[in-house]
């Protein structure tokens, strides 16, 4: 079974890979500090697992047509395409902002939506943890094709555990990406509204290629 578990493993990597997935990971981790992608990260990775398990299991059990499946797909476009809808929103709103403070000889940009800038990371993981919830959906085929190469397998908690090991992988190795060009692109607001602007029709272009 240790074979299986790298087989489930290996097709999070790949199934982390989708532009969707990256999309996603890329809009929520905009502009945000180590600490925080690295919540969203692993946030949005746990979400994705858990509705996929969750629905792996009901089409197992219950025996529903896997082509509900299809409506995950619709879900994910139609997130993806909020998203880059709402990044649009922020920019051609002028509700971005950029501030510059000093904390104990360093100074830090924190990048925000709206008038008041907050510290609170509360909010930050259990949206992205929805956001993975909602998207796991269209992840459930793939699961059950490559449980079908398992033998009949159930669908047990440690699958699901490999599957998010193999998606974490690539979440928090593109978050570094998108931290890495945090610390170099996002140093004026003219820049920060320049790479808002286009996750955003990036997001709307994902979003709107996945419906057809």
């Amino acid at each position: 079974m240790e074979t299986g578990y790298l087989l489930i493993f290996w097709y999070g990597i790949l199934h982390a890979f989708g532009p969707d997935h990256l999309t996603a990971i890329a809009d929520f981790s905009i502009g945000k500090s180590m600490k925080k992608t690295m919540l969203i990260t692993v946030a949005f990775a746990f979400g994705h697992g858990l509705m996929l398990f969750i629905f792996a299991k009901l089409l197992q059990t219950w025996g529903l047509p896997e082509s509900i499946t299809a409506y995950g797909d619709l879900i994910s476009s139609t997130v993806i395409i909020g998203m880059g809808l709402y990044l649009l929103f922020m920019v051609f709103t002028d509700r971005i902002r950029l501030n510059r403070h000093w904390h104990e000889g360093e100074e830090h940009v924190h990048i925000y939506f709206g008038k008041h800038h907050t510290h609170s990371d509360a909010a930050l993981p259990a949206g992205a943890w929805t956001m993975g919830a909602l998207m796991g959906i269209g992840g459930v085929r793939g699961m059950l094709v490559t449980l079908g190469m398992l033998h009949g397998s159930d669908v047990s908690v440690t699958m699901v555990l490999a599957f998010v090991a193999g998606v974490s992988v690539v979440f928090v190795s593109f978050g570094g990406v998108i931290l890495f060009l945090n610390n170099r692109l996002l140093s004026s607001l003219e820049n920060v509204r320049r790479v808002f602007a286009f996750a955003g029709v990036v997001s709307v272009a994902v979003g709107t290629q996945m419906l057809f």
